[in-house]
């Protein structure tokens, strides 16, 4: 495996090489393997950056590694169409990690911005969980230069900066204090009603419903989802449809559905847009509990596989003690807790305030300026 994955760098480079000889274009690159569609991250800092120059063409490239063969083969014509728009760009920011960007040699003029897709620092990730159950392997990551090549990397605060450093194995000095673009939607009153307008044209029986709304958003199990599946339709058995709306949003790398017509598996909309409908927000272990305390909404953990989960990935944060709402192991447990009405969100606001840091503008007016200067540098 090393030989082979030694000799295609060595191809790619060469390959690569005379893809820079091209001109550098008053270029943006956005580049994402999250999903299929366009981040909505990346649409707030494009339009963002449209309102404040023309100057810049800007391009988006969202695809997902595809499963079988066949698919892998596919990416690799996408990753050259990717090497072509890194070599020709003069920044390029990305949501994970991008094989070319990271494995390649690139200009030394090249901006190159990890913005990574999760809010705040919870469940370690990247060189924290290397030769773990849920991570990769040191060997392959050493041999794919995993996160390489980062200018700057971006986290939500101060104190999330040493747990981002430590994952992407980059110096403090390359750490930026960015909250993602879009916890914008989460304060900005405009673009929080025209989320929920969205949400009411699909889901129209969502605007005049009398049942409290439950939004349900778990992290993605990247061995097997099976055991969440299971413990979700356990919950939705246990549940009652008529004080309930349970609304699920899975992980976009989450490929099974739930086929119960009283519960809504949507694929459409963010989990985040969701968070302003909601009454009461489940999640277990996912960085979304950062945008949900951003609205003080009762919170509540469904950690039916915890010590599991520890075992394979683990925290940066001490879950049993940090988290900012009750922890439940059972879906007897959770439905007795909404029925009670007792869910604390006393511990919402000083979790919010450390994990996620104020903006002077605007979240995403605040990275635009960041990026533009920066691009504005290296071009003198």
């Amino acid at each position: 495996m090393s030989v082979i994955i030694k000799f295609g760098t060595f191809c790619l480079n060469v390959l690569y090489s005379f893809i820079k000889l091209l001109p550098v274009q008053n270029k943006i690159t956005y580049i994402s393997r999250q999903m299929n569609t366009e981040p909505k991250d990346f649409t707030l800092v494009i339009d963002g950056v449209n309102k404040k120059t023309s100057d810049f063409r800007q391009v988006v490239l969202a695809k997902k590694i595809p499963d079988g063969l066949v698919g892998k083969i596919g990416y690799c014509f996408h990753m050259l169409e990717q090497m072509y728009h890194i070599a020709t760009s003069r920044a390029v920011v990305l949501d994970t990690y991008c094989i070319p960007v990271s494995l390649l040699k690139q200009r030394d003029s090249l901006i190159v911005i990890q913005m990574w897709h999760a809010l705040g620092s919870f469940k370690k990730f990247g060189y924290s969980v290397l030769d773990q159950k849920e991570g990769s392997s040191s060997k392959i990551a050493k041999l794919m230069k995993m996160h390489h090549n980062y200018t700057y990397v971006l986290t939500s605060s101060e104190y999330c900066a040493p747990y981002f450093a430590e994952a992407f194995n980059v110096s403090m000095d390359k750490m930026r204090i960015f909250p993602l673009p879009k916890t914008d939607l989460l304060v900005d009153p405009i673009l929080k009603q025209q989320a929920m307008d969205k949400i009411f044209g699909k889901y129209p029986h969502l605007k005049t419903t009398n049942k409290k709304i439950v939004v349900y958003s778990p992290t993605f199990r990247k061995n097997d989802d099976t055991p969440l599946k299971e413990a979700m339709l356990k919950l939705i058995d246990k549940l009652d449809f008529d004080k309930y709306e349970l609304i699920i949003k899975k992980h976009p790398l989450s490929t099974f559905t739930i086929d119960d017509e009283r519960v809504i598996d949507d694929t459409t909309f963010t989990s985040l847009e969701f968070f302003h409908l909601a009454d009461i927000i489940i999640s277990d272990y996912s960085a979304v509990i950062y945008e949900a305390a951003m609205l003080n909404t009762p919170i509540c953990f469904y950690a039916f596989d915890c010590e599991e989960y520890m075992d394979s990935r683990n925290f940066y944060l001490d879950y049993y003690k940090d988290m900012p709402g009750p922890i439940v192991k059972t879906a007897e447990e959770m439905v007795t807790l909404f029925d009670s009405g007792a869910l604390d969100t006393s511990r919402i606001s000083a979790f919010k305030e450390q994990m996620i840091a104020s903006c002077t503008k605007s979240y995403t007016e605040d990275f635009v300026d960041f990026l533009l200067q920066e691009i504005s540098k290296k071009c003198k």
